[in-house]
């Protein structure tokens, strides 16, 4: 299940941020050389970097590689840096699985109204719902982590490989 996460999510991930390299590439090549950017360019490169930051939620996640505060780790207790790990994983599970539902709610509002973008009429709805469930998949990986132990980790030291 692991593998099948990292490879659809990296995917999704990896394939909208080099579409925002191309088309940031050709449209400053078409400013450049030929005085016109490219119509829309802005919008589907802020929708693309919707599927870049909402498709690897799940891997940053899934990693440990997220910010977080370890600065008085080395002076807590065992068990109290394993409740500290269970409750932070449940919280951000509640809060990731209630905000996914909320996006999907929201998704499906877009729908029956018809939102779109501002220029290129892109419907809003698809991507509303992609961020629902990602969101909602992320929280399942924080409720699949309350089992994990917490991770030490040097000085300066990133998340394990």
């Amino acid at each position: 299940m692991k593998k099948l996460l990292e490879l659809a999510c990296g995917l999704l991930s990896g394939l909208a941020l080099f579409g925002i390299m191309v088309l940031t590439f050709f449209d400053v090549m078409g400013r450049k050389f030929a005085n016109h950017s490219i119509p829309g360019s802005l919008e589907i490169t802020e929708l693309l970097m919707v599927v870049v930051i909402f498709g690897a939620l799940p891997l940053v996640s899934n990693r440990g590689e997220h910010v977080e505060f370890d600065s008085l780790d080395p002076y807590l207790p065992g068990w109290l840096r394993k409740l500290q790990s269970v409750a932070v994983h449940l919280l951000c599970a509640v809060l990731l699985i209630g905000l996914g539902w909320l996006m999907l709610r929201t998704g499906a509002q877009f729908t029956e109204t018809g939102e779109t973008t501002a220029q290129l009429k892109i419907p809003k709805a698809p991507f509303i719902y992609g961020m629902g469930v990602l969101c909602a998949l992320t929280g399942l990986v924080h409720l699949f982590m309350v089992a994990k132990p917490p991770v030490d980790r040097a000085e300066g030291e990133g998340a394990a490989l």
